[in-house]
């Protein structure tokens, strides 16, 4: 299970909202997003998640050129979101080389122009159930819809989504700990969505990870990968321990 360090991009920053995903509240922790994945890099990582935080809450692109030195930069996989809201975006980073190019508030708004992305970026779309409530939110989270998180999973499925991003927002930033419970129902919701013989979940989860135990418990639920940020950033949890644990568990 891959352990996959987060870089959020905000006015050209290395940043970490408040709790929840707050926009009034952020730590700076470095004004190089370059160079804060090349030092995760470094240390270890095979995969980044970064996020154009401006272009989730804008709908444009605003950071491209941070993040497009990143994907061309570093040898390890890259997979981008944020502002992904058309067809263009979508061919622009798989063009780029992005493992992976994450999709929210498109899948949500759009699921057709998905099932029509799926064609040819199949295996590079990871669709983002970013939930609050049990619905899908969208815009940076600004936003709350009324799209119910279950048959949202079950319907992009069913489009051809082969990937998911989970990202429980109520616990996102808390260093709170996962709801363990909670994150087992999705990941079977997402295994039979997948139609996966062996259970596994292709699912990458993220929200209020604060310890490597919290890592090696989400390990049994057999998913693909779980986000961190907040707590690699203030060293509570370090990464080449981390890794060195989902290897012996």
């Amino acid at each position: 299970m891959d352990v996959i360090p987060a870089i959020d991009i905000r006015d050209g920053r290395c940043v970490r909202l408040g709790a929840h995903g707050d926009y009034e509240r952020e730590t700076v922790y470095g004004v190089d997003p370059v160079a804060i994945a090349q030092h995760w890099a470094g240390l270890g990582a095979t995969r980044l998640h970064v996020v154009d935080l401006d272009a989730a809450k804008e709908g444009r692109p605003v950071n491209d050129a941070l993040i497009r030195r990143i994907v061309t930069e570093l040898s390890i996989r890259v997979q981008v979101a944020g502002g992904v809201r058309d067809h263009a975006a979508i061919h622009r980073w798989a063009d780029a080389g992005a493992d992976r190019i994450v999709i929210g508030t498109l899948a949500v708004e759009h699921p057709e122009l998905i099932e029509k992305a799926m064609v040819k970026h199949q295996d590079k779309i990871s669709i983002a159930v970013d939930a609050r409530g049990g619905k899908a939110a969208v815009k940076g989270w600004l936003e709350v819809t009324d799209t119910t998180v279950e048959p949202f999973i079950r319907d992009m499925a069913q489009r051809g989504a082969r990937h998911f991003v989970y990202t429980d927002i109520g616990r996102e930033g808390t260093m709170q700990h996962p709801d363990f419970g909670h994150v087992e129902s999705i990941a079977r919701v997402i295994a039979d969505a997948a139609e996966s013989p062996d259970g596994y979940a292709p699912m990458i989860y993220s929200g209020g990870i604060t310890s490597i135990d919290d890592i090696v418990t989400l390990m049994r639920f057999n998913i693909e990968g779980v986000i961190s940020g907040t707590a690699l950033y203030d060293g509570s949890i370090d990464l080449g321990a981390a890794q060195a644990a989902t290897l012996q568990a």
